[in-house]
């Protein structure tokens, strides 16, 4: 979906954040903190996967003893102190100032091709994100998704947005979510285990048309609104998908009560809890005394 991403406005980041708002995929390139990323990011899971190939993992692991291999991976990395130094270099010079900027856990995801046999993976470290809107599960509507693949990608192994839905109302179960209750199965689940429903979902029988898939090289990055509807793609390449991500919100603006446009979510809660103020690293609920999940009064349009 080249034809979809857009270069971010020289220097004027409340203009970024507007067009971010209003459904624009940024894409930006040239950045050497993001290359510096990469480089790091491949170094690291080379390191902990070792002697095998990350990308053919799959190949060497059972189902369980991958999910447990990668979910180690995924820990270590989003506490990594590396990793978050070029994380806060790579946002800066995208151009955020982090005194006003927080932050989410910094992920490293993994998905293996679909299994020829014994269904899809299921487990949290290797599973396919379905369908959904970030947006529906946070109901923070100035935050910001960025995502960057470590290797490089094809049509068969990435995610797509379908930017058609971004200002259409989808039939979704958003309302009968609990995020509370998903956090405290999470914690108490294996990191092998099947987590059950993790996100919010559209109704079955929903229309949903067909998505367009992103393929960017190593070394880009892409930012685009939590409202954005997207879905990862059945991996049928036959190598693991390796790729970065993370979510920002930008305090003045979530402060201001500016962002996207809620169309369609009803979710109970506000997920201020996920994120840390990129400056000094505290916890949003402290930086503005605010609850970790706080009731959300919905009110669409």
């Amino acid at each position: 979906m080249s034809e979809s991403l857009y270069s971010p406005p020289p220097g004027d980041l409340g203009a970024l954040h507007d067009q971010l708002y209003a459904g624009a995929i940024m894409r930006f390139s040239g950045l050497d903190a993001m290359r510096e990323l990469v480089a790091h990011a491949r170094g690291f899971v080379e390191a902990r996967l070792a002697p095998h190939d990350p990308v053919r993992i799959h190949e060497a692991l059972d189902r369980e003893a991958l999910a447990l291999a990668l979910a180690d991976v995924q820990r270590g990395f989003s506490r990594d102190s590396e990793a978050k130094r070029l994380w806060r270099a790579l946002f800066e010079a995208a151009g955020l100032d982090p005194d006003d900027t927080a932050r989410d856990r910094l992920l490293i995801r993994f998905q293996p091709p679909v299994p020829a046999e014994g269904g899809p993976h299921r487990a949290r470290s290797t599973g396919t994100v379905g369908f959904h809107r970030d947006s529906w599960g946070t109901n923070l509507y100035a935050q910001v998704n960025w995502w960057a693949p470590v290797y490089p990608i094809t049509h068969e192994r990435t995610f797509a947005f379908l930017p058609d839905l971004f200002d259409q109302p989808i039939p979704n179960d958003s309302e009968s979510f609990d995020l509370a209750e998903v956090m405290e199965r999470g914690r108490l689940a294996g990191p092998a285990a099947d987590r059950g429903r993790m996100a919010p979902a559209p109704l079955p029988g929903t229309d949903l048309g067909a998505g367009q898939a992103v393929v960017i090289d190593p070394g880009e990055v892409i930012a685009f609104s939590a409202q954005h509807a997207h879905v990862g793609v059945p991996n049928l390449s036959g190598f693991t998908r390796i790729s970065l991500e993370t979510r920002t919100l930008r305090l003045s603006d979530f402060i201001a009560g500016w962002g996207a446009r809620n169309v369609d979510g009803k979710a109970k809660w506000i997920a201020h809890g996920m994120f840390r103020r990129l400056s000094d690293g505290a916890l949003l609920t402290d930086a503005l005394q605010l609850a970790p999940l706080a009731p959300f009064h919905h009110g669409l349009g």
